[in-house]
């Protein structure tokens, strides 16, 4: 039998656990996975491009553990009425090959996503950043919002959307948390003071959300939109000015800001930060950038993660995924047993 988690235990277990907690433990699971990095085995997702949008599957294996993601990602979906990503995923034991966890992944992705960007800051952003601007408060925006608080203390927002429904949702969603939250009317409006940018909008287009004039130093950029072939937020010339920070280059190169450089433009794994292998901040004036894309190891993170704060409880459920006759060659076996006697 596989371990199951379906969507209303995923919620059961984000009200009982909370948002902001989940993100932080999370975050643990992702800087152990990504200090050792090299023992993955890493290829960029596999992507299905279409005029609607993508389908990938994002598979990873450290020799012990194999897991997959498949997800999708449709900019015109909520105006159809449906969600503009869904998920799901699944961890598999090396050794016989058999599936051992399956789990949503639209809300878990929402939470790798969130504690992937908190985790990174919490190693380039300035010590004493309290102020952080978002521009574009969509389906990400409260995770994102938790992870930084639980990860980096961060509690001041300055917010922009050009829906205002989404930045009234926001809003009311975080304020009874304890944010302190400034709806702004323009991008140099929520940009002023801040010391942490996050860039997060859907529109599948290379747009400058971001220029480079709005951009000071000592900043600390996580520019999370830009996420597939054909889609950026940033401003290319803010790229010239930072030091960039990527998960998978080869991903990164086809899906990230860094799609608008040429091969050799230069930038740093994060796992080699987190090993030493690498400097992150190096002074209070350097414009760091983390040109997030998401990656196959940080899927494999959080599903760890739920699987283990989810362990012996009953918001984790066992489906009959596997084939298993009695004799290992024998399928046939399975298929007779359900036969009419004559």
């Amino acid at each position: 039998m596989t371990a199951f988690v379906d969507v209303a235990n995923m919620a059961r277990w984000i009200q009982r656990d909370g948002v902001e907690n989940i993100i932080t433990r999370m975050a643990e699971y992702l800087e152990k996975d990504f200090a050792r990095w090299e023992s993955y085995d890493k290829i960029p997702r596999v992507a299905s491009h279409t005029p609607f949008g993508v389908i990938e599957l994002m598979p990873t294996s450290d020799g012990q553990t194999y897991s997959f993601k498949y997800v999708n990602g449709h900019p015109s979906n909520p105006a159809r009425g449906y969600q503009t990503v869904t998920a799901f995923g699944v961890l598999a034991d090396v050794d016989n090959g058999y599936p051992t966890f399956l789990a949503e992944m639209t809300l878990l992705t929402a939470l790798r996503t969130a504690a992937t960007s908190a985790m990174v800051a919490k190693h380039l952003a300035r010590p004493d950043s309290i102020t952080m601007a978002m521009i574009g408060t969509g389906s990400q925006g409260e995770f994102q919002a938790l992870g930084f608080r639980g990860l980096l203390g961060i509690n001041t927002l300055r917010v922009y959307d050009i829906d205002p429904k989404a930045m009234d949702k926001l809003e009311r969603n975080l304020k009874p948390l304890g944010f302190q939250i400034t709806v702004c009317d323009s991008v140099d409006e929520a940009v002023d003071g801040a010391d942490i940018i996050t860039t997060c909008t859907a529109d599948k287009a290379q747009n400058t959300i971001l220029h480079d004039a709005q951009v000071r130093p000592g900043v600390h950029l996580n520019a999370v939109g830009g996420d597939c072939p054909g889609k950026t937020e940033l401003d290319p010339a803010i790229l010239d000015r930072s030091t960039v920070f990527v998960e998978f280059p080869p991903q990164t190169r086809i899906e990230g800001e860094i799609q608008q450089k040429p091969d050799d433009f230069p930038m740093v794994e994060f796992w080699q930060v987190l090993t030493g292998a690498a400097p992150g901040r190096r002074s209070a004036e350097e414009i760091t950038l983390f040109d997030s894309v998401g990656f196959a190891i940080a899927d494999g993170s959080a599903l760890k993660c739920l699987r283990d704060m989810t362990a012996g409880s009953d918001l984790q459920t066992e489906i009959d995924l596997i084939a298993e006759p009695e004799d290992p060659k024998d399928l046939f076996s399975l298929v007779t047993a359900l036969s009419p006697v004559s």
